[in-house]
């Protein structure tokens, strides 16, 4: 008896502590009841992490614990809403980093005594699935809006359409928020909340209730909703401003600037529980700010409205299909599995289950079933450890394939099993079944880091790294003789080049000049031509004229042959030869330079003997002119 009493006192001081808590930030002193109750239900979601947890991380939950194949008036007991809370704050805490961790334990212990408070109003320890649902989607984190459309999925029926009878539940359950927190006498239930929130008459689809909860303002009941959402968007917000009242030299959360009043602004707590000095009165018209913007910002804007032809309003939702969308069969896939009803469960004097022989039975087959899906996931593994290469295979998926379907076999086995053996579901099962599943998630991670080193331990022997190439020192220096000889190839190729372009101008030059003696010749008499010097272009050294009559110039066109007819300019064709020579040595040393690796010595005396040659060719020539 003594220990039932202490017990029960510690169960009632933990009910206790959030509402001690809540109260102990002086809510109920701000004056506006809409702003006090989302103040204090958002001080709720705070204390209890819940504003950690999405939406579409809470409906997931409520789909793993089979809460979506339940009906809304089934009732569950409050170990089984442990369970749920347990599952939602523990996958919590593995999204979350190392460093942002919470306290699972005292989290689900507050929540669950918050939720049989608000949900419980009977006192007999069970809540239906409409109020789990309603509480933990309300008071969630994530937007407004997705919290809305799984509310609507709710309550509407296969054609998309809500039913009035459901939304007056749903609100039964909503507002039961608000009168946790002492709010009710504000935000209470009434009958006529439900009919007075949409147009009578009038089908009700996704997009007209959006706009009607998210309308400005929205329904005088559910004002509060919104507001709570508002509140923490503009938790961080900063206002570079001071505040008229209380001076403080910036402001935190909403701002208020009196329409009256100039230049007079209030920080949240001051305008809250009605502050006033100097002219200003609580009667004046305030204008809430959730965002600070500076003058010159406000001016740009400004003008840019009013010289917009349209005002660009974005619409407060985007426009969803009327028509639900029909999800998905999987039945051909993977058997559905009931959940366990832990209402039902039978629990024997002893405080444990009857073992029995129709029983033991079933269990030792399941045994066997899971043993052989182990055996064959380590003979899986000890494979690909031997041999990296197995990843690549194409009978990996079909192993994989094979696994999953067993699997999903003894899943559809168990499901369709009607004896499960019975227990006491109280908090050290759930205790030991979460040892249990952080045991497999353990042995689960371990197998996948196993396979990720194997992965990359193939990849690195397939593809070999630069690193490993340049291990090899004669394979370094051959490549960088070769580079050495490509980078003196290079150069003496354009040392080669830019001797050629040289040469070239010089002929360029002399072709002109021959042309210009050439063109000036006829019209100069014999008579006029004795007394009157010829102009004698520079020869190059070594070059001696010749007096011989006879020319032959084969191949050379007529202006150079009628230039070289003259006995007085032999010497410009002596210039031509010798830059003909220039030319050849210059050809012949570059053949000689590409062609030193194979055959230098014999390359070198045939191009003598070709130069030789063209020497002697280019004297007889000389001699014959």
């Amino acid at each position: 008896m003594i220990e039932e009493g202490s017990r029960r006192g510690k169960t009632v001081a933990e009910r206790r502590q959030i509402f001690m808590d809540m109260r102990a930030q002086n809510f109920d002193e701000i004056r506006l009841s809409a702003y006090r109750t989302a103040c204090k239900l958002r001080f709720v979601q705070r204390r209890c992490n819940l504003h950690l947890v999405d939406v579409w991380n809470m409906i997931e939950a409520f789909r793993d614990n089979g809460l979506n194949t339940l009906e809304h008036h089934t009732e569950i007991s409050v170990s089984r809403l442990e369970t749920i809370l347990s599952s939602i704050y523990y996958q919590l805490n593995k999204r979350l980093p190392t460093t942002h961790q919470i306290n699972p334990e005292q989290s689900i212990s507050l929540l669950l005594n918050f939720m049989v408070a608000a949900g419980d109003c009977d006192g007999q320890g069970r809540l239906t699935v409409l109020s789990v649902k309603s509480i933990l989607a309300t008071m969630c984190g994530g937007k407004i809006v997705d919290k809305l459309r799984y509310i609507f999925s709710q309550i509407s029926d296969t054609h998309g359409a809500m039913t009035v009878a459901k939304f007056d539940s749903l609100l039964l359950e909503v507002l039961k928020l608000p009168t946790a927190v002492f709010e009710g006498p504000s935000f209470g239930y009434h009958d006529h909340h439900a009919r007075a929130c949409f147009p009578q008459q009038k089908k009700i689809m996704l997009n007209l209730f959006l706009d009607t909860l998210l309308a400005d303002p929205p329904p005088q009941c559910l004002v509060w909703l919104p507001l709570m959402h508002r509140l923490a968007n503009v938790e961080n917000v900063f206002h570079p401003v001071p505040c008229s009242y209380c001076g403080a030299d910036s402001m935190m959360g909403f701002r208020y600037c009196c329409q009256q009043c100039h230049n007079y602004q209030l920080c949240q707590d001051c305008f809250w529980r009605g502050h006033a000095n100097r002219s200003h009165s609580n009667q004046h018209q305030m204008k809430e700010h959730s965002s600070w913007k500076s003058p010159v910002k406000k001016f740009g804007q400004a003008i840019s409205k009013s010289l917009g032809c349209v005002p660009s309003r974005e619409p407060a939702h985007p426009i969803f299909p009327e028509q639900p969308e029909r999800t998905l069969d999987l039945a051909n896939l993977v058997p559905p599995r009931p959940p366990i009803n832990m209402n039902d469960a039978t629990v024997f004097p002893s405080g444990a289950p009857t073992p029995t022989k129709s029983r033991m039975q079933p269990g030792l087959a399941a045994a066997q079933r899971m043993n052989e899906e182990h055996a064959l996931i380590a003979a899986y593994v000890n494979r690909l450890q031997s041999s990296p290469r197995a990843l690549d295979s194409p009978s990996r998926l079909d192993e994989e394939h094979k696994l999953i379907a067993r699997y999903a076999a003894r899943l559809a086995a168990e499901s369709g099993n009607p004896e499960r053996p019975a227990g006491d579901f109280n908090f050290d099962t759930n205790r030991q079944q979460r040892q249990l599943i952080a045991e497999l998630e353990n042995k689960n991670r371990e197998i996948l880091q196993e396979i990720q080193r194997l992965r990359v331990e193939h990849e690195q022997a397939s593809h070999p790294t630069p690193e490993k190439a340049q291990q090899n020192p004669t394979l370094l220096a051959e490549l960088r003789l070769l580079r050495q000889r490509k980078d003196e190839l290079e150069q003496r190729m354009s040392a080669l080049q830019e001797s050629r372009r040289e040469l070239m101008v010089q002929l360029e030059g002399l072709m002109k000049l021959l042309k210009a003696q050439a063109a000036g010749s006829p019209q100069t008499s014999p008579s006029h031509g004795v007394g009157r010097p010829i102009p004698m272009p520079v020869r190059s050294a070594g070059s001696t004229p010749t007096h011989q009559p006879q020319d032959s110039l084969t191949g050379v066109g007529g202006d150079v042959q009628e230039a070289f007819a003259q006995g007085a300019r032999r010497n410009l064709r002596n210039d031509l030869l010798v830059a003909a020579d220039s030319i050849t040595n210059t050809m012949s040393s570059l053949v000689k330079e590409l062609h030193s690796d194979d055959g230098a010595e014999e390359e070198e005396e045939r191009l003598q003997n070709g130069k030789d040659r063209g020497r002697a060719t280019g004297q007889r020539q000389m001699v014959s002119l």
